[in-house]
């Protein structure tokens, strides 16, 4: 390196983002991600006997996948080699194979090769690897935002290790920020800046987990509000809002808000106003409430109270869920938002929630046996066990008059069907039967 690159460098490093800046460089430094890198964890373990096998990092923007790749080559003293995946392809694959040969060659120095967006790669850039990383002549990392078992080829995940990365937690980005304040070599410490907490606490709501959006977010604020007559530069929620573009709003996802919001929007749905459902739906995503945890309500609403007046609520409010987990937020929106409409516009029934809620009822006040012709005669056809069941598929319209119910509770009703949607024709074909008797 010259000196015209290394005064380049040294110009980059002084204008680069502040995410850039504020990149840990030691796994010491990392917070968050205690799964992987806590005491006696996966990477830690692997870091300490300097053993680490080609892994694949998963998991949403802004949770340290680079960070974690580039701290690892440093702590284990390996030559860190970075490609993209959207601009890289065979070529730089093969150039980077040349350089490790010789460095393993004349050093015995491990290198390790970081590819981002590593599901982006073509089958046969990926089947470039193989060779070189079943050899152990490079230690991939591969970093990825998608589901690596649906992106990347079966081969090369069977020669990695899969670790999921989670979303930070607020703690940790206010943590994160409140260190950038005080750094006085990367952060702003040679700055008189002073942060109150409801500003720190709601950038790091709003960056739902993506660390880099919330020091993008620092910056603006730090960088755009001049100081006061005492030098000192204050972030207030005001500042805050504006530097991350979005206004705070009263939910507290551990409050009185949590449960006052989704039971409006509960409420809303079994009272079929898809309008008022959205907007309680919008209310908890800008709060940052869980969406899997609305996802699970949904599945609840979708059998309390539609139930089979439209058994197809409950089949639309499980894959709205699973798409949560599978795509997540903000596209995830978009699923809820199909299945809360579905749910405020189906036709209402809460028979099937009666109706358990009173057999739960009679179970617990009395003690039922199991009629003898309805018995398990597998077993124990010595004492009448089966003796005289009808096997309704024997008989015309698959239907037969027979006790079902204990003794004790014989002629109890607990299925009720209404006469709204899918529940008329059932509670038309329980007439139909009961005429057959």
């Amino acid at each position: 390196m010259d000196l015209f690159d290394l005064a380049k460098e040294e110009t980059l490093s002084l204008q680069a983002p502040l995410a850039e800046r504020m990149r840990p460089r030691t796994i010491a430094e990392i917070l968050g991600q205690e799964q992987i890198l806590g005491k006696d964890k996966f990477l830690n373990r692997c870091i300490k006997a300097r053993r680490l096998p080609s892994i694949i990092l998963y998991g949403p923007p802004g949770t340290g996948k680079t960070t974690i790749g580039k701290a690892i080559a440093k702590e284990i003293e390996a030559e860190f080699f970075q490609l993209n995946a959207v601009t890289s392809g065979v070529k730089e694959i093969r150039e980077v194979v040349d350089k490790a040969e010789q460095l393993l060659g004349m050093y015995r120095k491990k290198s390790i090769l970081f590819i981002d967006e590593i599901h982006r790669f073509s089958k046969n850039q990926q089947d470039a690897l193989l060779p070189h990383v079943e050899r152990g002549l490079l230690t991939l990392i591969g970093a990825t935002t998608e589901n690596p078992y649906y992106q990347v080829n079966a081969a090369l995940i069977s020669r990695t290790t899969v670790l999921k990365l989670e979303l930070l937690s607020e703690e940790t980005i206010v943590a994160l920020l409140e260190r950038t304040i005080a750094d006085r070599e990367r952060g702003f410490g040679n700055l008189s800046v002073e942060a109150h907490p409801e500003a720190l606490l709601h950038i790091a709501a709003i960056a739902n987990g993506d660390v880099r959006r919330a020091y993008n977010a620092l910056e603006v604020a730090v960088l755009s509000t001049p100081p006061n007559n005492e030098l000192k530069i204050i972030i207030d929620l005001e500042v805050a809002q504006e530097s991350i573009q979005k206004r705070a709003l009263q939910y507290d996802k551990d409050g009185d808000q949590h449960y006052d919001v989704i039971s409006a929007f509960i409420k809303s749905i079994r009272g079929s106003d898809p309008d008022a459902a959205l907007h309680y739906l919008a209310k908890m995503l800008y709060g940052g409430e869980d969406p899997e945890f609305i996802g699970r309500r949904l599945v609840i609403s979708a059998s309390e109270d539609i139930g089979n007046a439209d058994p197809q609520a409950l089949l639309v409010a499980m894959a709205a869920h699973q798409a949560v987990q599978i795509i997540g937020m903000p596209e995830a929106r978009i699923n809820l938002a199909q299945a809360t409409t579905y749910l405020a516009t189906a036709p209402k029934s809460n028979a099937a929630y009666l109706g358990i809620g009173s057999a739960l009822q009679d179970i617990e006040k009395t003690k039922t046996t199991v009629p003898l012709h309805l018995r398990d005669s597998s077993y124990a056809k010595g004492f009448g066990h089966g003796k005289g069941y009808m096997y309704a598929h024997d008989y015309e319209n698959h239907y037969v008059q027979q006790q079902y119910l204990p003794d004790e509770l014989n002629g109890r009703r607990y299925y009720e069907p209404t006469e709204l949607g899918y529940e008329k024709k059932i509670s038309d074909y329980m007439a139909w039967l009961k005429c057959r008797e």
